[in-house]
């Protein structure tokens, strides 16, 4: 039997139609869509993302669970945002490490958004601790992050992208030879090929994701490690 795609095209209309009505009343009365639409499709991609998953390190996980689980939740925090649109407009997924306590640990992350289709693994704004661990292994294992970065499948199918400073960090040689990698404040792999809607409504959508964050180990490994956890 030939495989089934998880997403259709009605997880991009409800999302779009979301982004064009985000309130509570018209979330409600469309609550059955989200639930039908974009929620169940992105858990079953979650479930069958897991032993994927596993081969890469049975350390990282693919949990999907409705409540706390591997998929964020729609509902937005506006507590302290001057935006107080009640709901997100994209559907994602973080796989963190078993230990990773929250979205700035190490972890590989899907973003479903109406043309904003993407992959991405890393540390996204770690905290402070732990982006002087990053840095400190940089310093102490330069080989070693030469090595992660300009891995042959991490090269050809992954760029870094991130904020840096405009600085070298206080505490470190200005003139380090890494002094460009040491100003990064995110480290973070995208493919380097842009992907879309009709990307994420193929079949072998996830054999695209697995094969991305295959690809992106070797950058999770170093960080994995540099945090103090088993990869």
């Amino acid at each position: 039997m030939a495989k089934q795609p998880h997403f259709t095209p009605a997880l991009f209309s409800f999302l779009r139609e979301l982004a064009a009505s985000n309130r509570r009343e018209w979330f409600l009365t469309n609550k059955q869509r989200y639930e039908h639409e974009v929620r169940e499709p992105l858990l079953s991609f979650i479930a069958d993302f897991a032993p994927r998953l596993k081969e890469i390190s049975v350390q990282y996980v693919a949990d999907p669970s409705s409540n706390n689980g591997s998929i964020f939740r729609i509902y937005r925090d506006v507590r302290f945002s001057p935006d107080k649109r009640p709901y997100k407009t994209h559907a994602a997924a973080q796989f963190r490490h078993m230990k990773g306590k929250d979205v700035h640990a190490p972890g590989y992350y899907l973003h479903l958004e109406p043309g904003n289709v993407f992959f991405a693994a890393g540390m996204w704004r770690p905290d402070p601790q732990s982006l002087a661990k990053v840095r400190d292994a940089i310093v102490a294992s330069p080989k070693r992050w030469r090595r992660a970065i300009g891995d042959r499948a991490f090269a050809g199918a992954c760029t870094l992208e991130g904020d840096k400073l405009s600085r070298p960090p206080k505490g470190y040689d200005p003139n380090h030879p890494l002094t460009e990698e040491l100003k990064r404040r995110d480290f973070i792999a995208v493919p380097r090929t842009d992907l879309r809607e009709r990307d994420a409504l193929s079949a072998d959508f996830i054999d695209q994701f697995a094969g991305f964050c295959a690809a992106a180990a070797p950058l999770m490994r170093f960080l994995t490690e540099a945090v103090g956890l088993k990869w």
